[in-house]
């Protein structure tokens, strides 16, 4: 008999085989509604939003939600630590981001606030730099809320763009900085508050 099990199981693989190769005949939709449960409503969801500014301002949002969330989570004693000498401290990063919130805007048309001086060495409380960064960021969505023409071009940094390109300038800075911010904050033992 022992003999024979491999025998069989020669003899039965084509009919698997077989099987295997058959389409399979759907069930009547009422048969597989019927066997799964009733499933919750999705949530609706928000419609994308339209246009170039409106992803801007989306992006822009998930930036300064982010930048504004570690300079709340830092301890105000290590606003001025640095990883180095000659390297930026945790405070003028932040003063650096506002700056250019500020400066870039000036090639939207917008003028610049006046300051007293380098606002990264004079700004470094902690609560006077949440405060400034938190009117650069109306400063930047006020200038780039007064564009009409995307297209419309502008020379910066001794290159010829567009606003649009002011505004993709502007995202990538802020990125820059915030991955920037994210490193000192973890080299500081604060972890940022959306990966908690």
């Amino acid at each position: 008999m022992r003999f024979l099990r491999p025998f069989i199981l020669i003899l039965a693989l084509p009919s698997v085989a077989l099987a295997a190769s058959q389409p399979r005949v759907a069930k009547p939709a009422a048969a597989q509604n019927a066997a799964k449960p009733a499933s919750k409503p999705q949530p609706s969801r928000a419609a994308a939003p339209a246009g170039f500014k409106a992803e801007f301002f989306v992006n822009l949002d998930d930036a300064q939600e982010k930048i504004m969330d570690l300079a709340e989570s830092v301890p105000a004693d290590k606003y001025g630590w640095r990883p180095g000498p000659d390297v930026r401290s945790i405070s003028e990063v932040f003063m650096h981001i506002a700056g250019g919130n500020y400066f870039l805007s000036t090639f939207l048309g917008a003028e610049a606030p006046k300051m007293n001086g380098d606002m990264e060495k004079s700004v470094t409380r902690k609560a006077d730099v949440i405060a400034e960064l938190k009117r650069s960021f109306e400063h930047l969505r006020n200038a780039v809320n007064a564009v009409g023409d995307l297209e419309k071009p502008v020379k910066m940094f001794g290159t010829q763009t567009t606003h649009r390109g002011v505004l993709v300038t502007m995202l990538s800075h802020l990125h820059e900085h915030l991955g920037q911010s994210i490193a000192y904050a973890r080299m500081n033992g604060v972890v940022p508050p959306w990966s908690r």
